[in-house]
């Protein structure tokens, strides 16, 4: 079986123990899925290979808990197949284990290697992780997304990597004549007390026999950790910053031709005819022009080429579904869903509302693909965070049977959640089958800014009741354009919500209600998300709804605080709800109240989300109002069991990123059915001189017994809240739209 190249991963940080202890909420138990245990099997191989399984005989998963996360549901429909792993060791002593996730620059493969290298006791440069391609028996655990793939794969695979470990163990004490209990493993070798030592390589042919029976699988203790909890750099990171990397338009695939789309100059238009296909097809370079259902494609010797050809295109198009929408027609749609929610009040309450732009997820690599289609099969390859789904995405759209479509996950060169959605993999298919040739599809930089996946634009309405200096009530309404969420989701939450209330529920509806929770002491509390159904091309952004919704609330938090004359921090404090969360935010807001220049201000946030918490304090300069800039931050977190610090901080570093550039300047303005937006330069997105010149980023120790907590979602809301907070502190003036400058400063591309 033809197996993708490993992709790796790196980051770093300061490990600080709690300042109280974890509460009984940081349990050793998994809620919904308990401490379930593994049997490992050999798999015929001339080398040692193993295959986890679940042990029947294991008790079975402990029911999801009153209140579960959407990681605990997730990681409960994936659990039925979280076993199907293999790994193996070579004889030259490397290991090698298939990922079922994506590599999306969050350092996953340098995670799960530690994992390896821990439990097998081989030094982590011996292990690649390669990523698997699609494969429908994994049913509902390829999906990377949620902060659940560390949650969800900690005890399986750290179950293949012990159970090679004691069968290497096994054949060194036959080949010795001893009792495998004398034997020893360090550094990828075995070792007897009288000197004696072998290399994996050396036993990993005769760890392969199955002459003696499978003994139970000992995890290693935690005290007995050396590498797991470590801050270990990225184990990609030299092909990183070398170019070695390969990326998905790196591949060598024989015969695949550069290809691009030209697009309707509105959302979702469509192609009428094409005007001037055979001068188009008669430029130098160009092999063939094609239509599709999102456009006309030009495919050509060089991208130059096809860039050339698709923009010499004139084509007759027809409309799309949004072609009259603008910016405050939406924002008039959105107010209006939410804007009778509230009943009349006679006692103390206060109001607030906030509304957030659209953004475009922007990762550096744009969407891509790659396809060699025949009469009989296809083969697909691109960075794929739900490869399950666009492996039948990619059959349905070229009229293949889904056995007969192969697709091959490469490493992304970012996501953000845009890598759920696999338009390039269908469109690169499309293609092809028409040209009748393998193609290298290439999304321009124009085109993944306005015709990509965005953030949904949200609208918030905030009420909270209050008596005697204490809130009595608190009510959120959520109004947001629908997101799309056909990536495989839907399907594994029904699974994982199997006889829980929610299950009728539509899918953004289970999303909501799973994910954005208070994590205070509020009175009576209830959030409701209202969804519009408007056809824009939505997707989950980087922590969905709570970037939006727990950013609206840790605002209107502050502005709770000194309507009833307390300190926010303090009001935080005496709210929140575990002695976890008053551990973070104690650290993080240890500098809370220094004396700052005239013109700056510290704000505060928090965020609780996938059994991790965090919170952030930053000191903002808006001596020029117009031009605020974050100038240092301290952030807080807990994850539960790190297994990377290093990658934990540079997920927050990336969250801090993301919350100062769609807090101040980074937003898509949508005009006659359009983003505005067609490049770095016009999104705004956060550059070198918008980063603080000081951030403090530290790891909490969740406590002897946490397992993993999510992380790739929770650094976003807490940091947004903090600079929105630090402004108001700092001008006098809340801001209740996002991004606070949200000018138009260019001009825009043509259509």
């Amino acid at each position: 079986m033809e197996r993708t190249e490993p992709a790796e991963l790196a980051a770093s940080s300061e490990r600080t123990e709690a300042a109280e202890p974890a509460e009984p909420a940081a349990s050793a138990e998994r809620p919904g899925v308990g401490r379930r245990r593994f049997l490992a099997l050999l798999v015929a191989a001339p080398t040692l290979t193993v295959a986890v399984q679940l042990d029947p005989q294991a008790a079975p998963a402990a029911p999801l808990p009153e209140l579960p996360d959407l990681g605990d549901v997730l990681n409960l429909a994936a659990l039925p197949t979280s076993h199907l792993l293999t790994l193996k060791v070579a004889e030259d002593g490397t290991v090698d284990f298939w990922l079922p996730r994506e590599e999306v620059g969050q350092g996953l493969t340098t995670a799960v290697a530690m994992l390896v290298a821990e439990e097998l006791d081989t030094p982590l440069e011996k292990v690649r992780v390669h990523l698997d391609k699609a494969r429908p028996e994994l049913v509902f655990n390829q999906l990377t997304g949620s902060s659940n793939s560390i949650r969800s794969l900690y005890d399986p695979v750290r179950t293949a990597a012990a159970a090679a470990r004691q069968r290497l163990a096994w054949a060194a004490a036959l080949q010795w004549g001893t009792d495998p209990e004398r034997v020893t493993t360090r550094d990828g070798r075995a070792h007897l007390a009288d000197g004696r030592s072998a290399s994996y390589g050396e036993l990993a042919r005769a760890a392969s026999s199955d002459r003696a029976a499978e003994q139970p699988v000992a995890l290693k203790p935690r005290a007995a950790h050396r590498l797991i909890g470590r801050p270990t750099s990225r184990i990609d990171a030299r092909a990183l910053v070398t170019g070695k990397q390969q990326y998905t338009l790196d591949l060598d695939i024989p015969g695949a031709k550069p290809a691009m789309v030209r697009r309707p100059p509105t959302l979702r238009g469509t192609v009428r005819r094409v005007r001037n296909a055979a001068a188009v097809e008669a430029l130098p370079g160009v092999l063939a022009v094609a239509t599709i259902p999102t456009g006309v494609a030009v495919v050509a010797e060089t991208f130059g080429q096809a860039l050339a050809g698709k923009e010499a295109l004139d084509v007759e198009w027809g409309p799309g579904p949004v072609d009259e929408l603008d910016d405050e027609t939406l924002r008039a749609k959105l107010r209006g869903a939410v804007a009778h929610g509230f009943p009349p009040l006679l006692g103390r309450h206060l109001d607030a509302e906030f509304d957030f732009a659209p953004v475009s997820h922007a990762p550096l690599e744009t969407n891509c693909a790659v396809a060699d289609v025949r009469d009989a099969r296809a083969t697909v390859w691109a960075p794929a965070q739900s490869p399950i789904a666009a492996r039948k995405a990619v059959a349905d759209a070229i009229g293949l049977p889904d056995a007969l479509v192969e697709l091959h996950v490469v490493q992304a060169g970012g996501s953000f959640g845009r890598r759920l959605f696999h338009d390039a993999a269908i469109e690169a298919a499309q293609v092809s089958k028409a040209v009748r040739r393998p193609v290298r599809l290439m999304w321009s930089r124009i085109d993944d800014m306005r015709h990509g996946r965005m953030r949904p634009p949200t609208h918030h309405k905030l009420r909270a009741t209050y008596a005697a200096g204490a809130p009595l009530s608190f009510r959120h309404r959520m109004a947001s354009v629908a997101m799309d969420v056909r990536h495989g989701f839907g399907d594994a939450l029904t699974a994982g919500l199997t006889g829980l209330p929610l299950l009728g529920e539509a899918t953004a509806q289970v999303m909501f209600a799973l994910s954005l929770r208070s994590p205070y002491d509020l009175g009576a509390t209830r959030q409701t998300l209202t969804e519009l159904p408007v056809a824009l091309p939505t997707g989950s952004w980087r922590s969905v709804y709570s970037g939006t919704g727990r950013a609206a609330e840790e605002m209107f938090v502050d502005e709770l605080a000194e309507r009833l004359g307390q300190d926010p921090v303090a009001f935080r404090r005496a709210r929140l709800k575990t002695a976890a969360q008053r551990a973070v935010l104690d650290k993080a807001a240890g500098g809370w109240g220094r004396e700052l220049p005239e013109g700056w201000a510290q704000g505060v946030g928090f965020h609780e989300e996938y059994k991790s918490r965090t919170a952030c304090v930053v000191d903002l300069d808006a001596t020029d109002p117009k031009a605020p800039r974050v100038m240092r931050a301290v952030i807080a977190v807990d994850a539960g069991r790190a297994v990377n610090p290093r990658g934990i901080e540079a997920q927050m570093l990336g969250g801090l990123t993301d919350a100062i550039a769609t807090t101040l300047r980074a937003g898509l303005h949508l005009d006659k059915g359009l983003p505005l937006e067609g490049s770095y330069s016009q999104f705004h997105y956060a550059r070198q001189r918008n980063s603080p010149y000081e951030v403090q980023v530290h790891v909490l120790d969740g406590g002897p017994e946490a397992e993993p907590g999510g992380i790739g979602e929770l650094g976003v809301p807490a940091p947004v809240a903090a600079i929105a907070n630090a402004y108001a502190r700092a001008t006098g003036r809340r801001p209740r739209s996002f991004p606070i400058d949200a000018r138009i400063d260019f001009e825009p591309f043509p259509r």
